[in-house]
């Protein structure tokens, strides 16, 4: 039942990036747009992705539950140790969800909407950015539980080049991801193409953050490159996603719509894969030790409960969702019989 568990585990990290990732990113290209792909991508927000943003949070919550009852050791050392990102992060969250409901659903769009409008693209930036540098700090072995002053104990971990590396990485991947999602999105050709060419700057920038990753933790003396070489799971699944990045290109300049959306799912699948097969068995690495899951779980009896709680609640919980999911996609946006609405660009 452990490794029920633990798959549970993955599973909802994954589904967190996947669905989180794409929702994120579409405030991280407001941000980084300028003009009508701005506006565009607000109305495409509201319209695609608003009506089911909040179930992504669930994976998030679900990811939590699993480190409070299963493995209570980690859960509590991530959180006396990063508290400070974890603090970041959450009001992140709760900022990105304030701002979108207000500029959503505010019955006077006044001046107020600007600020809605600034407090979401850059809380939709801080979130994966702190989800980042928790992922980073978790592996890079600068949590010290025997530090004895606030800066070495709660600042010096995550307040490092590696974590920082990998925190933008995570950012830059979302952009991808949403970038690609509302390329399906859109109802026109013209819409299509600034999106599809968004996705490609995106797509660069996550190939430049993901090689900074690895160069930094190479120059910080945390090895991941040489751990995942030596790691033929982890090795094969970066070729993988590797080797789909040039036909995700291909198919964009064809102006294909499904399939690079299955293909950028595979390549973060792939880049999650490769970074806990790199860590296997450790989930969290500290300055002079390592813990992991197996090491780490709690007793028996609640991890076999822990196990048939997530079983039996998939079961009501997965088709509920994806059928949520289906019934906003099945018909396409229209955004430019919407934009008369709107005209508050930050």
């Amino acid at each position: 039942m452990l490794y029920v568990v633990i798959a549970f585990l993955y599973l909802s990290i994954l589904f967190y990036l996947l669905f989180g990732g794409a929702d994120f990113g579409a405030g991280i290209i407001e941000l980084f747009s300028g003009g009508s792909l701005k506006e565009r991508t607000r109305l495409l927000t509201y319209q695609a992705i608003g009506p089911i943003w909040e179930a992504n949070h669930m994976w998030l919550i679900i990811t939590i539950v699993i480190l409070f009852v299963g493995f209570p050791e980690i859960y509590t050392l991530a959180s006396v140790y990063l508290h400070i990102p974890l603090s970041l992060l959450l009001i992140g969250i709760i900022a990105r969800g304030t701002a979108f409901i207000f500029r959503h659903y505010d019955a006077v769009k006044d001046h107020f909407q600007k600020i809605y409008n600034l407090i979401f693209v850059y809380s939709s930036f801080m979130t994966p950015f702190f989800l980042g540098i928790l992922a980073g700090t978790a592996i890079s072995g600068r949590i010290d539980p025997d530090a004895t002053d606030f800066v070495s104990a709660y600042i010096r971990p995550w307040l490092g080049w590696f974590p920082l590396s990998v925190g933008l990485f995570t950012v830059v991947i979302c952009g991808f991801l949403a970038a690609v999602f509302l390329i399906g999105e859109a109802n026109n050709d013209e819409d299509r193409d600034l999106f599809r060419k968004k996705a490609f700057r995106m797509n660069i920038l996550t190939v430049i953050t993901g090689g900074l990753v690895f160069l930094v933790g190479e120059w910080e003396g945390i090895r991941l490159f040489t751990e995942l070489i030596n790691h033929p799971v982890g090795l094969a699944a970066l070729v993988l996603a590797t080797l789909s990045l040039p036909v995700t290109w291909m198919l964009l300049r064809l102006k294909k719509v499904y399939w690079p959306r299955v293909l950028v799912g595979f390549q973060i699948t792939m880049i999650l894969i490769t970074l806990m097969a790199s860590q296997h068995p450790d989930f969290i690495i500290l300055k002079n030790s390592t813990i992991s899951l197996e090491n780490a779980a709690a007793g028996e009896s609640t991890i076999f409960a822990l196990a048939m709680a997530l079983l039996i609640g998939s079961l009501f919980i997965l088709p509920a969702l994806f059928y949520l999911i289906y019934s906003f996609q099945k018909q396409p946006v229209s955004v430019k019989k919407s934009t008369k609405h709107y005209d508050n660009s930050p």
